[in-house]
């Protein structure tokens, strides 16, 4: 992963090292589509990707399932335990991931300033990354939305490479995709043709997706 690129409005980036060199951090590693915690659930912690990737889920009393974020290396998730112990979504492993498990109350009671004005940092950025996914919502249809979503999960996870392309290395299904967007899956492969055909898209080798960043973003500008 590109690091000088992949998200400095998604998330703190927490120096995992340092984290796992806490006596309260405990290093935990859980194989393809395990549960890290479940809905319901009492957990107070938070957890820092160490290597992997993971997917957060809530569903509708309708049962419709929504992919509410994918996290990748060095990415916070799991603090919204700050307000409640009960979890409000569902975090499964994506693929085989390594996490590092904090209690909350290491960071509430921590007295480094660096780490706190980090966390609140986090804290701030994550909620703006949430009003604008409620603004993309309302405002854009769905090859719009799917549109913005690449362009965001192509600057979160893409390594970037001449003129202006990102490349994701990740594997996101379309059924996570039409999760994200809030459409189905034929309407997902039927806009992500359109992308191709637009040359704004393009599937790699291994499944990798390239993404033209100027493109994309002039799309979504767009009346």
């Amino acid at each position: 992963m590109n690091s000088e690129n992949s998200g400095n409005c998604f998330g703190i980036r927490l120096h995992t090292a340092a984290l796992a060199g806490q006596a309260s951090a405990t290093r935990l590693t859980f194989p393809k589509n395990s549960h890290i915690y479940n809905c319901g659930e009492e957990d107070s912690h938070l957890y820092v990707v160490e290597s992997g990737q993971v997917k957060t889920v809530t569903h509708s009393r309708e049962g419709k399932r929504c992919v509410l974020s994918i996290y990748g290396q060095n990415d916070v998730f799991g603090e919204l335990c700050l307000l409640s112990g009960a979890r409000a979504e569902t975090a499964t492993a994506m693929r085989r991931t390594t996490l590092i498990r904090i209690p909350t109350i290491w960071v509430t009671g921590c007295q480094d300033h660096g780490i706190r004005e980090a966390f609140m940092t986090h804290l701030t950025a994550r909620l703006s990354e949430q009003q604008q996914t409620i603004a993309n919502l309302v405002t854009m249809d769905s090859e719009k939305r799917l549109a913005a979503l690449l362009l965001t999960l192509g600057r979160k996870f893409g390594e970037r490479r001449p003129p202006e392309t990102l490349v994701i290395k990740e594997r996101i299904t379309q059924d996570e995709l039409s999760g994200m967007v809030g459409t189905t899956r034929s309407r997902i492969g039927y806009f992500l043709k359109r992308f191709t055909d637009a040359g704004l898209v393009q599937r790699g080798s291994g499944a990798h997706l390239w993404v033209d960043e100027r493109g994309l973003a002039e799309y979504v500008e767009s009346e």
